[in-house]
Parts: C-alpha cells; sequence; structure tokens
C-alpha cells in the first residue's frame, strides 16, 4: 500500500477576479504536492470554490445577472488558474454547488444535530458580509467597521437562527492542540488558537433567514432558513473526497484512505485561523469524524503602507495579468521565495520586477544559456550525466516545515556556486590550452545543472522541464527562460 497525502487550500469566494493572495496559496499547495509526488507519496490534491454566502448573492444583484450564471463564470476563471499557473493536472476542483457537495453539507448537518450540538435561539449580533463571520466590538473599529474590511460597515442581524455548540468542545480542542504540537503551523498561530480557545468559546449562529439571505443550501427540515456559508462550505474537506457516499474505485475509499487513515492538511490564511483550526475541528468532533492533521497559515500579501491586498479594497493584482508579461514560472518563484511563508509581504511590481531581472534573467537563465552555449560549442558529450535531486537534510526539513523559501534559497545557492566555480574556472578559456580539464570542468557544471533542475521542479514545472530538455538533447535555448524586462 503506497503512503498517501491529501492537501487542500481554502476555497475563494468567486465575488470578484483572481487575486494573487489565492495564487500564493495554491503555488505554495502544487509545491508542496509536487513534492510529496516525488518522495512517492499518492497525493489527493484539493481546491475550488466557495459559492454561496450573502456577498455573493448581493454582487450577481449589483450586476443584474442570475445568480447561477455569475457563479459560473467566475468559477470557470478560478478553475482557469490550474492552467495559468502551471498547477498539478490530478488537482480536483469542488464548487460548493456542486450535487454531491450539497448531500454530504445536509448529512454533516444531521449528524450534528442527531448528537445534539445544533439548537435554535432568537439572537442579536454584528455580522461582516465580507469575513461572513460575527464580530465582537474588540475585533471593530471606532467607526463600527470590521478591522479586515475596513470601509464597510457590519451589519446588525436581529433573528431567529440556528446555532452549533462550539462552547461545547473547548477542552477538547485544547487537547488537540496540546496532543499534536505542530497542528497549526507556524507555532505562533497555534498559541493564538490556543488563546482564543482558552478565552472561552461562544456558540456561533450557522443559518440564516432564507427571506433575508435567499442564496444558500436549505437547512434539512427548515426551508424557511438556509445554512450559513462557513458551516456549508467547510465540509468541502471530505465531500471531495465522497463522503458521506463513498465513491468505490477499485475498491478504494478515499475518505478512509486519504482521511481517515491520511494525514489531511489544510493551507489557509491567517484571516482562516479560527474557522479552519477551531471551527471545523469542532464541527468534526459533533460528526463523530477524525480531525484534519495539520493546517498551514499564510500571512497576508500587503500592498502600499502594508494594507491587507484584498478585493474588497481594490488593491489586488490580477495573476493573468502578470503571468501574461512575465510567465507562470515567474509569479511562482516570486510567491515561493520573496515572499515570507507565514508573516505578512509586500506585494508591488517594481519589487517583482527587481526579482525577476535580478535572480530569473540575470540569474538561472544567463547561467543556463552560457553553460549551454559552451556545452554546444565545444561538443562536450554529456550523455553520461544523472538526473537526481540535491541531496539536501535541510531541503527536506525545509518542505516538512513548509518553509519554501528555504528552499528556493538552498536552491538558488547552487545556481550561485556553479555560476561562480564557471567564472573561476574559466572553461571558455582553458578548452584552448588544457582541453581535457575544460571538459572535466564542464561535466561537473553540467552535472550540478542536472541536480539543479530536478530540484526546482516542484517550485517551477516548467523551467524544470526545459532546462532538462536542453541537457537530454544537448541543445541551446532558442530564447532566454527569463526576458530581461
Amino acid at each position: 500500500m503506497s503512503k498517501t497525502f491529501y492537501l487542500t487550500t481554502t476555497l475563494p469566494y468567486v465575488n470578484a477576479e483572481p487575486h494573487v493572495g489565492f495564487a500564493m496559496e495554491i503555488i505554495r499547495a502544487d509545491t508542496i504536492a509536487r513534492y510529496k509526488k516525488s518522495c512517492g507519496y499518492s497525493v489527493f490534491f484539493n481546491t475550488g470554490t466557495d459559492e454561496h454566502g450573502k456577498k455573493l448573492w448581493e454582487a450577481s444583484q449589483k450586476e443584474g445577472r442570475k445568480i447561477e450564471d455569475y457563479l459560473d463564470e467566475y468559477a470557470h476563471k478560478f478553475r482557469g488558474l490550474k492552467d495559468l499557473l502551471n498547477i498539478s493536472d490530478d488537482i480536483h476542483f469542488i464548487r460548493t454547488t456542486d450535487a454531491n457537495h450539497i448531500v454530504a453539507a445536509e448529512e454533516f448537518w444531521a449528524r450534528c444535530k442527531d448528537n445534539g450540538f445544533i439548537y435554535k435561539k432568537t439572537y442579536q449580533a454584528k455580522y461582516c458580509v465580507g469575513c461572513e463571520l460575527n464580530k465582537t466590538d474588540s475585533e471593530l473599529n471606532e467607526k463600527g467597521e470590521c478591522l479586515i474590511h475596513i470601509g464597510k460597515l457590519v451589519e446588525l442581524i436581529d433573528e431567529e437562527n440556528y446555532f452549533f455548540k462550539f462552547s461545547a468542545f473547548q477542552d477538547k480542542l485544547l487537547e488537540l492542540y496540546e496532543n499534536n504540537p505542530t497542528f497549526v503551523i507556524p507555532d505562533f498561530r497555534l498559541n493564538e488558537i490556543k488563546s482564543f480557545v482558552k478565552r472561552g468559546l461562544e456558540d456561533f449562529s450557522i443559518s440564516r433567514l432564507k427571506e433575508k439571505m435567499p442564496w444558500g443550501i436549505p437547512v434539512p427540515g427548515d426551508d424557511a432558513q438556509v445554512m450559513y456559508v462557513w458551516f456549508d462550505a467547510l465540509v468541502n474537506y471530505i465531500s471531495t473526497l465522497g463522503w458521506p457516499d463513498i465513491v468505490k474505485d477499485k475498491d478504494a475509499d478515499l475518505f478512509t484512505e486519504y482521511w481517515v487513515n491520511g494525514t489531511p492538511t489544510q493551507y489557509c490564511g491567517k484571516d482562516n485561523l479560527r474557522q479552519q483550526s477551531a471551527m471545523w475541528q469542532a464541527m468534526l468532533m459533533a460528526a463523530d469524524l477524525p480531525n484534519s492533521h495539520q493546517i498551514v497559515v499564510d500571512g497576508f500579501i500587503t500592498g502600499e503602507g502594508g494594507v491587507k491586498m484584498s478585493k474588497s479594497l481594490g488593491n489586488v493584482f490580477n495573476p493573468y495579468d502578470i503571468v501574461r508579461e512575465y510567465g507562470s514560472d515567474s509569479l511562482r518563484y516570486f510567491l515561493l521565495r520573496e515572499v515570507s511563508p507565514f508573516e505578512d509581504s509586500p506585494f508591488t511590481m517594481e519589487r517583482f520586477k527587481e526579482a525577476y531581472n535580478a535572480n530569473l534573467a540575470n540569474g538561472i537563465g544567463n547561467l543556463v544559456s552560457r553553460l549551454m552555449n559552451m556545452l554546444v560549442s565545444y561538443d562536450i558529450d554529456i550523455s553520461g550525466i544523472s538526473f537526481e535531486p540535491i541531496i539536501s537534510s535541510e531541503i527536506n526539513e525545509g518542505y516538512r516545515k513548509f518553509e519554501l523559501n528555504k528552499v528556493a534559497d538552498i536552491i538558488w545557492g547552487e545556481i550561485t556556486r556553479l555560476d561562480q566555480f564557471i567564472q573561476y574556472e574559466e572553461p571558455y578559456k582553458k578548452i584552448k590550452v588544457n582541453k581535457e580539464e575544460a571538459i572535466r570542468d564542464l561535466l561537473e557544471a553540467a552535472q550540478i545543472l542536472s541536480r539543479i533542475a530536478v530540484s526546482l521542479s516542484p517550485l517551477m514545472p516548467e523551467t524544470s522541464h526545459k532546462i532538462i530538455k536542453l541537457l537530454e538533447v544537448r541543445e541551446k535555448p532558442e530564447s532566454p527562460l527569463f526576458l530581461r524586462k
């Protein structure tokens, strides 16, 4: 039986164009998925779109369109990120409007209710449509705006809804964290969620009146209410595996194989910490299902002045525009190496262009052109080189800790050393006076480049493939791998 690994991104709302923040999340997850495959794991990689909730309904109405047509258009754009960003071909794409997901959400609700963790009551709350969460006064500024969605006042809710008994899971959640010290990565996010849970948990609303929020999955047995978007959407992590109606494929039970017996791992942004590492875990406990294995929490990509980059603020960069100008691997490189894996990091096109020219165009791109030109011009036989990755415990540790910037740093260290080796040994001069030694130098350089190329495969698959192909057929690149901009 092969080793299994399950990895999922969050599901972005489809109320606007894809932006570079989600591109970062899916690129990082894809890099981990590719690495795990290279280590012999059978990988189930999941993403998709979250398609219920008030802000989606309002966005479609603002454009004067049928909600179904609106969702189809934007879901298509998010699905297009697979080709745009060179994401693994076998990624699973789920929409929360899919029939199988709706069945799963209904069954999940029923199990939680049957186990005594859902009840109905009248309440008042301050609700942020952007977050799709109730907010306390401490989470609002003096104007009554959510601290994450500045410029938008929260809504006041006064209605009868269904609630989830979140308060019943304080001890169990703390026990989960205590028994799994790497449950949330990085550790300061684990400490953050521990502190949140220790302060005491409040039951949270998991439905809205249909007359006030008409776009959602109907509550089983109560058509006057629809499921609150988070309670519905989080279930995608198991509905994508065929739960509860297990999909049989060659006698393979995907849910048991990848979730129950596997190590289900979830990527999310820091604004999803509470939902992923506390709410979802309590929901799984309530439904008598196994918890996630690990939650990996990204920081924010920020715009000018350190303000969070978000669709609602209109300060986002569209990955389609960036890739059209610079190529997918250029964006993958920047988001993997130049952006902190866990802290907030700024993104400007000036910073992007500077890194592109320094490390891609003038870095590995120039190195590959120079070396391949020498190998071809001097007719060096490189048919005996092997194609193996760089052997490094530090690289493996970087992947294990999801510190992909460190993985990239190690590879770029090898690129720098190879460039320095060529400059120091000067085989282009040595070939005229000591041909045998020059050939040895160039063979060594070709072997180092092959290891660099293989090691780049999870991070920059297109560049890796191009370099390997050039070495296999011993050809000069027709054009630079990365044109200077």
